[in-house]
């Protein structure tokens, strides 16, 4: 009996894979090959890469508190301007000269309680050296009467702000409550602490380092 017309035999010792002899290298091999194409090519992209790397980079200015305010390390402090308890307002670029601590608190915050006796220590301390303490109170989920009332507990003598609209809490990105705010002479933000409570000595280190730049 014949095989089918469209079977086909495979003679005894042939190989089924395809045939390479005499064939020309493919253009990615022939281009890999090339040593000045492939030195050129590797030009291009760390050229392409360092233009990228200068185009995406923050912006001298806004490193220096000049261009851009974020509530992150190296930007100017985002400004704002709160109502004070007792009635007067204050605006945080207006203190400039000063090195200043932002905490952001509540009276229903357990953390909050704890480190502000190191806070109201370390200002006594160092108020007539140039140091300024501001304590925003989140008054939008908070009430007045009640940060009045944490005020003359503790005996603070330091300004308390009154962020009733949250606004300045959605300015710097208020994610956890304490969160501290550590910003130079120059409005520039040096450290961010989220959380607390912050130790005494952790505070006046900080402190020191501001308040040691003129």
């Amino acid at each position: 009996m014949q095989p089918a017309a469209d079977s086909e035999r495979v003679p005894s010792g042939r190989s089924l894979a395809p045939r390479t002899e005499g064939r020309t290298p493919t253009s990615l091999s022939a281009f890999v090959a090339d040593a000045r194409r492939w030195s050129t090519f590797t030009i291009l992209v760390l050229g392409a890469g360092l233009i990228w790397t200068l185009r995406s980079a923050v912006p001298a200015g806004a490193t220096t508190g000049g261009l851009t305010p974020s509530p992150r390390v190296g930007f100017a402090a985002p400004d704002f301007t709160l109502d004070l308890l007792g009635g007067v307002q204050v605006t945080l670029s207006e203190l400039r000269g000063k090195a200043v601590v932002v905490n952001l608190w509540a009276t229903w915050c357990p953390p909050c309680r704890a480190e502000m006796p190191a806070l109201q220590r370390i200002y006594a301390a160092n108020g007539s050296r140039g140091l300024e303490i501001l304590a925003v109170n989140t008054t939008f989920q908070d009430s007045e009467g009640g940060a009045a009332a944490f005020v003359d507990e503790f005996g603070l003598t330091f300004p308390v702000a009154l962020d009733r609209d949250g606004e300045a809490s959605r300015a710097y990105q208020l994610r956890a409550l304490p969160t501290t705010f550590f910003i130079d002479r120059s409005g520039v933000i040096r450290t961010v602490v989220l959380g607390g409570p912050m130790s005494e000595t952790t505070i006046q280190t900080i402190v020191e380092e501001l308040l040691a730049e003129e």
